[in-house]
């Protein structure tokens, strides 16, 4: 069992095993598919979109925000239509993240989405993108542990 599998969560798990399936181009329709399930912004969010943090370091305009609850973190993704590649990633981060703790998301290895074969069908580019929207939810997440300590 790889460093990954022992700390991912169990929705990020089922998600990896399921691109270790896939080949070649069929990683890129799995993908796609994600990018189809990324919901719109909840109507409260939108009139508040300037609240959302924008991940700088993706070359995609990416925004975020983070809605805690009493034990769990829940992110918000606004990403274009245009950025398919990305929209699939923030929804597969969404998912993996869903009802998690903010411990439980730091715990998520950075280069996770490495064992899911990303690297065969996205440039080096894009998947730094991918690796900065990971680290930019995890900062989120670290924000609110200090804001309970």
């Amino acid at each position: 069992m790889s460093a990954t599998k022992e700390t991912l969560p169990p929705r990020l798990q089922e998600i990896v095993a399921d691109f270790q399936i896939c080949r070649g181009r069929e990683k890129l329709e799995y993908l796609l598919e994600f990018a189809e399930g990324l919901p719109d912004l909840p109507a409260w969010l939108e009139e508040e979109r300037e609240k959302m943090g924008q991940v700088h370091e993706c070359m995609t305009p990416v925004f975020v925000i983070a809605e805690n609850g009493e034990d769990e973190i829940r992110f918000y993704f606004d990403v274009p239509p245009e950025s398919p590649t990305v929209r699939g990633y923030a929804e597969i981060l969404r998912q993996g993240t869903a009802g998690l703790s903010p411990q439980e998301v730091l715990a998520i290895p950075d280069d996770f989405y490495m064992e899911m074969g990303m690297q065969e069908v996205l440039s080096g580019q894009r998947l730094n993108g991918l690796g900065a929207i990971l680290r930019y939810i995890k900062r989120l997440a670290a924000e609110t542990e200090e804001e309970k300590a």
